[in-house]
Formats: C-alpha cells, structure tokens, sequence
C-alpha cells in the first residue's frame, strides 16, 4: 500500500490506498462518456447542425420548454392538495389513498399515452359512441380535442409524474410544525390561510426541486412525444443519429440538451439550501391537524379517486384486459425470450452498480476526514443526469472510438478485424446503465454508512483488523437493507429503461420496454399487453419500498 501524503496549498492529499485507486478507475471509466460528448459536440458535423438550427430546431426547443413548463403546472396542480390531505387531514380510508396515490409512478407513460389516445381518436369509442348519440356523420360536423398534441403528452406526462411532487411535499408537510399552524388558526386564519402563510412558504424550497426532478423526467422522455409526434430536443437526438447518423450533431443537440438539465439541477440545489433556513428544533407533525368531515371527505376522495382513476385504473383495467383476451398471441416465445434477457441485463447491472457503490464508498470511508477522498465517489453519480438518449450518444463515441483504433491495430498486426465487438453487443447496453443508475447504489450506500460510528472502525483498526477485514465483517451486515434495497431500485430501473436501449441495442434484440414500445408504435399494444403487464408488476416493487420507507421514518419521527 502506498503511503503519500502532500499538503498542497490549504489541501491534504488523500492517501493512495487500493480503495481509492480502484475508485479512481471506475471513476475514468464512468465519466468517459460525458467527456467524450462534450470533444465530439466540437468537431465537424457536415453542417448538419447548422441545418437544424436554421429550420427545426427552435421549434424542438419550444415545444420542450412549453411542454416541461405544462407538464410541471399539471403536476403541481395535481400532487399539492393530495400532498397536504395526507399530510394535515384525517379522514376515513386515508391509509388506501395514501397508497394509491403513489401507484401512477409504476404505469409506463407511453403505455398511458396509448391507452388514451385508444380511448379518444376519432375512431375510438369516445367518439365513436358521440357520432351515434348526436347523429355526426364526419369530424367536420363536431369538434373534438386531439389527443395527439402537446396538450396531449403534457396531461399523460402529468399523470404519471405527479407523484413526484407528492412524495416529496407530503414528507414536508408532515416535517412541519403543527404548532405554527394551531397558533395560526388561533390567531382567526382560515385553513386556507394557514395553509397560505405558514405552509406554502416552507415547502417552497421542496416545491422546486420536485419541479425540476418532474422537468428533468419529462425532458428526458421519449417515447412519450416520438408517440404523440411532438418534437422536442430528445427525439431530435435521435432522429439525427437515426436519420443522418451523425455523431457529432448528435452531441451537439445532447450538449444543448445537458445546458437545460445543468439548469434544473443548478435550480434544485439552490432551492435545498433554502429548505434548510426554515428547519427548525421542534418540526415535528404530532399527528393529523384537521379532521374532515363527511362533506368534505366525499370531495376529497372524489378527487384523488379521479387521479388514480385517470393515472393507474383505467390504464391497468385496459391492459388486463387485453392480457386476457389476446393472451394466446402475447404469450409466446418471444415476450419469453425477452424477459429472460431483460431479467438477465438488470440483474447484470444490478450486480455491477452494487460494485462500484461499495467500492466507492469503502474509499470515501477510509478517508472520511477527508474531502478529496470523498470527491471520486460523488462525481461518479454525474451519469446519472443524463437522459437515456444523451447517454447512449455519450457512451457511443468513446466505443466508437476504441473499436476504430482497436481494429485498426489488429488489422495492421496479425490481419484480423472484429468489428463492433463493443458498441454492436450487449456490453454498450450494460455499461450505459452502470454509467447512469450507479449514482442509486452510491447514494444509497453512503447514507447508511453515515449512519455507522466511526468509532467502531477505530476499535476494530486498534484490535490489529485491516480496513478491508473490518468493512467486511462490521459494515456489510449493517448495510445489508440499503445493498438490497438500492439493488433492486437499480434491477427495476432497468428493467424500465427504453431511450438508451432503443439507440444501443444489437441487431434483432429486444429488452421488454423496446418490445412493448414496437407494438404501441404499431398501435398494437394487446399483442405485446403480457409485457406491458410484467414492466407495471415489476414497477410496484419500489413503490412498496417508497412507501414503507416514507412511514417508517415518519414513525420515528413522531
């Protein structure tokens, strides 16, 4: 083991110690792809970009803006009230809501965006049921709203993004002082008064940081808008890599793109320095401050019942029935095949970003008192801000590149040259999901280390243990909930992910979230409803895990 230690200006170096240059590596193999897009964004595209600029691509950038600007609005409007029912309200059959609230989150969007459009195109049953009441004999007779605009992809989006801001503001909700609010009302505020004054306010900051994890979200789905013909920047990227196979225009539009998640992310984390100026020694929630009575339970509940109706039953009713009725041809050898490879590929990453979680963390812990030791394992989560189709440019170019340079090698060497033996396998696929989903694992495995004294790595290093002998035998068992819950978080993302598998997969392959995403393209989502089925069983896992976790703490905190 190597043992340096330079003061450099106010710095002291960390020590070299295996941990930490293992932690380097994955750091340089990880961040590789975020370096490689911004040097390729700066060579020449053969004008293609400049094409862009000049006839289609303001109007990607105002579609993106005025879509994750409704997408937000819709969301707020939807994730707030129900955030502070749950949060402030008692009343009967709460601990159902609370639940089902939640269950959107599991629905695919360009499932619900297919389920819809189904139900409201002028050849669905909507319509369909309209014409033969009023007697319509063509659209020119009637006016009815196109379910394939913005407007469009903004309320599916909403739908099953809302969530979001619900989690996070009924958490800060619950974290408020009851007695700010009982001293309110005393003093003749409304409940809408109280809310106003002394609620809006400190949720504000949380408010935020949900809006801009809902607008990173809705600016990195795909699918969604490639369905509904919407173009923004991410389906820009892709059409320019499919349509001109350009990889440099391509990572100039991702580096346009990263501009907007830079500017979420700067948001949010401006806004979360704000959240810690109102915490305060007693905010506590000692239980619910209102108990509704039963007119206003039957409006509460009218209204989450039309969200979860909206956002979870209909869709899930739609797909069951199509699992049934259509489970001949959906149950077949190739929705066989593709579990198994899409089980094998997430339990593969799974495996992997564990890995690097461990290892980066057990780095950062050896040093702990210091703040370059710390660094390697925080920047390594940089991936994970990057939206499926920007990573699997950035994890293109430098596999691109190696493949070129490895095969022009070979070939000059013994005459022999494999070809895409990196980009055209499986293995792009993997490492673009380790590069992304790893930040679940780092961040995972970091809180629940913080958690455990130092001081019983010390008693362990003065009993002669080594480092890697004490991580091993004291901290793995201590750790084993926050392993197994951020794995199977990283399991399901994958499962889930679509953009970067569309871009990056091989030749006649198919993960569940591309073969589901083929049919709904065809508009023939009950031939692939089996699949659609499995993705939203899959997706409720976590939710469990969100859900359990949320009340737990809340307990404890009580």
């Amino acid at each position: 083991m190597l043992s340096t230690q330079v003061k450099f200006f106010s710095f002291e170096w960390p020590k070299l110690t295996v941990w930490l240059v293992a932690t380097c590596l994955l750091l340089l193999l990880l961040i590789t792809p975020i370096f490689s897009l911004f040097i390729a964004s700066l060579q020449a595209d053969d004008g293609i970009f400049s094409h862009l600029m000049n006839t289609v691509l303001s109007t990607y950038v105002i579609n993106t803006v005025l879509l994750v600007f409704s997408v937000c609005l819709l969301s707020l409007l939807i994730g707030l009230p129900a955030a502070w029912l749950m949060a402030m309200c008692d009343f009967k059959s709460k601990r159902f809501w609370s639940w089902a609230m939640i269950l959107p989150l599991a629905m695919p969007a360009y499932v619900v965006a297919y389920v819809y459009t189904d139900l409201f195109d002028y050849a669905g049953p909507i319509q369909i049921a309209l014409r033969d009441w009023f007697q319509w004999q063509t659209a020119r007779d009637y006016w009815f709203p196109d379910i394939r605009t913005l407007g469009g992809a903004a309320i599916v989006l909403a739908l099953v993004l809302y969530p979001y801001v619900y989690l996070l503001l009924r958490s800060a909700f619950s974290s408020q002082s009851i007695s700010q609010l009982q001293s309110s009302r005393i003093l003749g505020d409304s409940a809408w008064q109280s809310f106003y004054k002394i609620s809006l306010p400190q949720a504000r900051g949380v408010i935020v940081a949900a809006l801009a994890l809902i607008a990173m979200e809705t600016m990195a789905d795909f699918a969604t808008v490639h369905y509904f013909a919407v173009n923004t920047l991410t389906t820009a990227i892709y059409d320019t890599w499919l349509g001109y196979y350009n990889l440099s225009a391509a990572a100039r539009l991702s580096v346009l793109m990263l501009v907007f998640i830079a500017l979420f992310l700067f948001i949010e984390k401006a806004n979360r320095k704000q959240v810690k100026s109102y915490s305060r020694s007693d905010t506590f929630n000692q239980g619910a401050l209102y108990t509704l009575n039963t007119k206003q339970t039957v409006c509460a509940i009218i209204y989450m019942a039309i969200v979860f109706f909206l956002g979870f039953v209909l869709p899930a009713i739609i797909l069951l029935d199509y699992g049934v009725v259509y489970f001949a041809q959906a149950w077949n050898q190739a929705f066989i095949d593709y579990s198994l490879k899409s089980l094998m590929i997430a339990a593969l990453v799974a495996g992997v970003c564990l890995l690097v979680g461990l290892v980066a963390n057990f780095a950062a812990r050896q040093q702990y008192e210091n703040t370059l030791a710390q660094a390697p394992g925080q920047a390594m989560a940089a991936g994970y801000a990057l939206p499926g189709t920007v990573l699997a440019i950035a994890v293109l170019i430098p596999l691109t590149q190696f493949e070129s340079l490895s095969n022009r090698w070979l070939n000059d060497w013994i005459g022999y040259t494999p070809g895409l033996f990196l980009s055209g396998t499986l293995f792009a696929i993997v490492f673009a999901y380790v590069v992304r989903f790893s930040a679940i694992t780092l961040g995972a495995v970091r809180e629940a280390q913080a958690k455990i004294s130092p001081n019983l790595d010390k008693a362990s290093l003065t009993m002669g243990v080594g480092f890697s002998r004490t991580m091993q035998k004291i901290h793995m068992p201590l750790l084993t909930k926050a392993l197994l819950s951020s794995s199977l978080l990283v399991f399901i993302e994958a499962m889930k992910e679509l953009p970067a598998a569309l871009l990056l997969r091989p030749f006649g392959f198919e993960t569940l979230a591309t073969y589901v995403y083929q049919y709904v393209s065809d508009e023939q989502l009950e031939h692939a409803s089996l699949a659609a089925i499995t993705i939203v069983v899959v997706g409720l896992i976590p939710l469990i895990f969100i859900n359990n976790f949320a009340t737990h703490d809340k307990n404890n905190s009580a």
